[in-house]
């Protein structure tokens, strides 16, 4: 049985009323929403109190659950619509989104960085670098595409997955993420000619 078949039984049991089936479902999943949510906002705090409205939502929501469906792609629609109704009402309130520019990189973005002794610190700092330009390109991106993106390459989803996650066709998930793959391979193209330039200089 794998990971995520039992975790569909979990939330069977949940749906069905065995409420000691909630920790499992929250040793399962939270790690995976906090993540997702991580990359949807940048901001850790933010990214807690989401993650917590999105375990109340599921909990709210549980007689819902088709028995025998698929917790995962349910659940991150669910931190999905959270997502979007913060960002719904801080426009109604008045205020813009955090802009992400400035914050660190999410401890995820670095998981790609050389370690060990192989790792040399040149190469450490080109990682770090490169890990917080793509941080920076998905926060300029619009959301649609940042979505597809995150849910495509971290979340390692299908295109299907993915397009029932955000509610879309196939189509248009795979056009969203060619998109943002186009965009940050773009950044950086430009970021790599201007490191050759200014180590030619």
């Amino acid at each position: 049985m794998t990971h995520e078949d039992s975790l569909d039984q979990a939330m069977d049991r949940y749906a069905q009323g065995d409420a000691s089936a909630f920790s499992l479902l929250y040793a399962g999943l939270e790690v995976k929403l906090r993540s997702f949510l991580m990359r949807l906002t940048g901001a850790p705090p933010l990214a807690e109190d989401l993650l917590q409205e999105t375990f109340m939502r599921i909990h709210r929501a549980r007689g819902r659950f088709e028995r025998g469906g698929a917790v995962i792609p349910w659940v991150y629609a669910i931190a999905r619509n959270v997502w979007l109704d913060h960002v719904r009402a801080a426009k109604t309130r008045g205020h813009r989104p955090r802009d992400r520019k400035d914050d660190p990189p999410p401890s995820g973005a670095l998981a790609s960085a050389p370690t060990g002794p192989d790792a040399d610190s040149e190469q450490v700092a080109i990682a770090r670098e490169t890990a917080s330009l793509v941080e920076q390109v998905l926060a300029r991106l619009p959301a649609a595409q940042r979505e597809a993106f995150v849910l495509l390459r971290y979340e390692g989803m299908s295109v299907a997955e993915a397009a029932e996650v955000l509610g879309s066709t196939t189509s248009a998930v795979k056009l969203r993420a060619f998109r943002a793959y186009e965009a940050l391979r773009a950044a950086l193209d430009q970021h790599r000619r201007g490191q050759d330039g200014s180590h030619g200089a």
